[in-house]
């Protein structure tokens, strides 16, 4: 009897013409290090009397399709994430192809995502996937993921699966130490670590539906925040703090090949952090900062993909 192995699952992806409707083809194999994308419906208890002191059966509650999937930050398969995010891209080039995203789109596609794992058989099509929040972290070492969070209308488990033969992507890979962080076009130093969360605040449209599913999740106002951790050596983002003074953020990667990944946060604020002194070694600042709309460029964040591929559909 075969048992299932996270070593053997798989993960395919495409994008939805009709919201719920997976494609009957066109999907591609995603990498990916976990997930918990899953459907629950959970029981009500019974609140009938007269029928003595043990309960009459319980009742279906409505569905629930939603988790994360913890993917690695690559120059191809990431592009798929980001369009989830933040909608279609801007392209051009002629290899490479560079392909930028902006924030502020109130059209986001939906996506079917399927997980299977074929010694059970067991596949399960995820419909009307929208990505309510990536996050990722910015260290010295380790190896370098974001984590989606996806909000979906439904599952439907078979034992074949539903995503045909799925198209692959090269894999190349960014790590930490292919990374660097700016303010204003400079780099930043000091740096210890630093975090980053895009979330469209997805509203579930809760409809009274027979199959219990919500009918769609429309996105609300964004937010972008994050953490920066730094040595103390000068008084540069206090400063800016105090004063109140918005910054541009970039955090960007380059492959020796050329491939690059670049996240801007066009104005960034920074809180008035408290410096303490723990103890004999070096002393370091936080700063939870939230990103806002840039008046002059319209946008709040620009996400841009450097890679072979020609377009992301």
């Amino acid at each position: 009897m075969a048992r299932a192995q996270g070593a053997r699952a798989q993960m395919a992806l495409a994008f939805e013409t009709v919201y719920g409707s997976p494609p009957g083809n066109g999907f591609t194999r995603m990498p990916f290090a976990s997930t918990s994308l899953g459907s629950e419906q959970p029981l009500l208890d019974s609140e009938l009397l007269g029928y003595g002191r043990d309960p009459l059966a319980p009742i279906k509650d409505a569905v629930t399709a939603d988790g994360d999937v913890v993917v690695p930050i690559d120059a191809e398969a990431f592009g798929f994430w980001l369009k989830a995010a933040f909608g279609d891209p801007v392209s051009s080039g002629a290899g490479p192809y560079t392909h930028t995203f902006h924030s502020g789109s109130w059209v986001l596609p939906s996506m079917s995502i399927e997980t299977g794992m074929p010694e059970v058989p067991r596949y399960a099509m995820y419909s009307g996937c929208m990505l309510d929040q990536i996050s990722w972290q910015v260290q010295r070492s380790g190896l370098l993921t974001a984590t989606a969070r996806l909000v979906a209308q439904g599952e439907t488990i078979t034992a074949i699966t539903g995503a045909g033969v799925p198209g692959d992507l090269a894999l190349q890979r960014f790590g930490h130490f292919n990374g660097e962080i700016s303010r204003n076009g400079a780099a930043l130093g000091n740096v210890v670590s630093a975090e980053i969360t895009y979330a469209n605040n997805l509203d579930r449209i809760e409809t009274i539906r027979s199959d219990g599913r919500i009918d769609g999740a429309d996105p609300s106002i964004a937010a972008l925040t994050g953490k920066i951790e730094v040595r103390f050596a000068d008084s540069t983002l206090v400063a800016q703090a105090i004063n109140g003074d918005p910054c541009a953020l970039e955090f960007a990667y380059v492959l020796p090949s050329g491939e690059g990944f670049s996240f801007v946060a066009h104005a960034v604020y920074l809180p008035r952090p408290r410096i303490e002194i723990a103890g004999p070694q070096g002393v370091q600042a936080s700063f939870e900062w939230q990103a806002a709309r840039d008046s002059a460029l319209g946008r709040m964040c620009t996400a841009t993909l450097i890679n072979s591929i020609g377009t992301y559909s």
